[in-house]
């Protein structure tokens, strides 16, 4: 992989990962780390309360999660590093900052990703990611009817909406070394409520591969095997309180797709479980969702209803996944991982919307929360 340090560089990069031993994408030989300064712990919490349904809940952090053997997960993401968990061979999208941004999204659809790290030729160095939020931002910022074209989509290169949307206020690139452990990495998605990491070589600077949660449980879920389960996979969602119960923000399937937009930029959430006029889980419209509207050039019209959304879907995404609260932990973490979904959405028997579990309530259950930490509501 050559560093990318030409002015004429290429706009848009397709880059491989060199193969490597295979075993499920990753590496046959794990190479422990040393143990990591134990984390400053966080001062004890009292009883937590919420409502499910008509129940009412209570909950002892310390009793499910601070046990010895509830640190399994811990130790062992602290025990290997992020080059680990790269797969023997990917593909990995680059853009240049001065590449036209419907250019720049139609390629994410074409290439099937989600994000891809910027480059900025004059700067000799990545500056962020452009992800499906900044699509969401774009339209909702500047659309206005099916009548008025979104200039800004036609015409703005990224470097033009990095400076509009942003406004000075750029901020670091957050990113990781591939010899940094995975515990760490957990801590930096979920901390910086961010979906995508890049893991940079320090050297070279190349950007060898962007790690997601869900790359990361998989491996877990693959390599986790190996070490004893913790007692508390055996409990349900509903005593370990994992996932989001309060105030679940849900769109009406014949509500416009701009509405939810609004939803998205306004509750910061990924994903909408999609309810009919009986309040009912019928559906989930994603963030990702909103991407194909570039593929599709619909972006024009986003006064059509979320359920015709849904249909004009050209290719088979997630769909909406279900768990209930009686189900266990280790259950839910096996359908997720079997089903390579970024959330299961809690309905009770009726199908009525309870809550969420996402990828980062589970790796904030696993990882984070038997040492002390909770990166979710810091």
């Amino acid at each position: 992989m050559e560093q990318l340090s030409s002015p004429a560089a290429p706009q848009m990069v397709l880059l491989d990962a060199a193969a490597r031993p295979v075993e499920e994408g990753f590496p046959e030989a794990l190479h422990p780390r040393g143990e990591e300064e134990e984390e400053e712990k966080r001062k004890g919490s009292g009883p937590v309360t919420f409502t499910l349904g008509n129940e009412i809940l209570g909950l002892e952090p310390d009793n499910n999660f601070q046990s010895p053997d509830a640190e399994v997960y811990m130790h062992f993401m602290r025990s290997h590093c992020c080059y680990d968990a790269v797969p023997t061979s990917c593909k990995l999208v680059v853009f240049d900052t001065t590449l036209e941004i419907k250019k720049a999204f139609v390629a994410l659809v074409a290439n099937g990703v989600r994000a891809a790290p910027l480059w900025d030729s004059k700067m000799q160095s990545f500056v962020g990611m452009l992800t499906i939020t900044d699509f969401i931002n774009i339209l909702h910022r500047y659309y206005r009817s099916p009548l008025v074209q979104i200039y800004e989509v036609e015409e703005h290169k990224i470097e033009t909406w990095r400076e509009v949307y942003l406004q000075g206020s750029f901020k670091p690139l957050v990113y990781i070394s591939p010899s940094d452990s995975l515990f760490d990495a957990v801590y930096s998605l979920i901390k910086h409520k961010i979906h995508r990491l890049p893991v940079i070589e320090p050297i070279s600077g190349n950007v060898l591969h962007i790690l997601t949660h869900k790359r990361i449980l998989k491996f877990l879920h693959i390599f986790g095997s190996t070490i004893p389960k913790p007692r508390f996979l055996k409990k349900t969602v509903q005593e370990l309180c994992v996932g989001t119960f309060r105030d679940v923000a849900v769109v009406p399937e014949n509500a416009p797709v701009y509405a939810a937009l609004e939803i998205f930029v306004d509750r910061r959430v990924s994903a909408l479980p999609v309810v009919n006029a009986a309040g009912q889980v019928v559906g989930l419209y994603s963030r990702f969702d909103v991407i194909h509207l570039a593929a599709q050039k619909t972006y024009n019209n986003l006064d059509i209803s979320v359920r015709e959304a849904l249909r004009q879907r050209t290719v088979c995404l997630e769909g909406v996944l279900t768990c209930y609260p009686h189900e266990t932990m280790e259950d839910i973490i096996d359908r997720i991982t079997e089903e390579q979904v970024h959330r299961l959405v809690l309905v009770d028997e009726n199908r009525y919307p309870r809550g969420i579990v996402s990828l980062s309530d589970i790796l904030q259950a696993l990882v984070l929360t038997p040492a002390g930490i909770d990166a979710l509501n810091s």
